[in-house]
């Protein structure tokens, strides 16, 4: 791999690491706007179509940075069915990161030896979000050839 392709994946790297807290900060607000207020009171609701809402506007809020920002010179062109293609593929490969994520996180929890849920869960982030940004690198965004 040539210096510049190297300099050039590092840069796109830090933009996807930054965007990220673009979609944390949407996901903690809708979070607390879903269950303290528009769903509050039902344990479904609250625990589980709550997290649910806010990741979803977390992918989405991420996906338009990367589409618009990170990845937009791989975007040939800007129409309404390549933002829908593309966010398929990127809400899936969010989706296995999420997953990946919640495996690392409980291994950790687990080997640990009881380890705070704050710090396995910066652990486990450090791998899904790797796996993400290849993801997105490799497949959803991929260089045209």
């Amino acid at each position: 791999m040539s210096r510049s392709k190297l300099r050039e994946i590092i840069i796109r790297y830090l933009k996807f690491a930054v965007s990220t807290l673009a979609g944390t900060a949407a996901d903690m607000l809708v979070l607390w706007l879903c269950s303290h207020y528009l769903l509050k009171g039902h344990y479904w609701g609250e625990y589980l179509l709550s997290p649910f809402i806010s990741f979803e506007c977390a992918v989405l809020v991420n996906f338009s940075i990367a589409y618009f920002s990170v990845w937009k010179d791989r975007i040939s062109a800007h129409t309404f069915r390549s933002f829908l293609r593309h966010y398929a593929g990127y809400n899936l490969s969010c989706t296995g990161s999420f997953l990946l994520k919640m495996g690392v996180l409980l291994l950790i929890e687990r080997f640990s030896g009881g380890w705070d849920v704050l710090i396995c869960n910066i652990l486990a982030l450090c791998f899904s979000g790797i796996l993400n940004f290849a993801l997105n690198e490799t497949v959803v965004f991929r260089e045209k050839k």
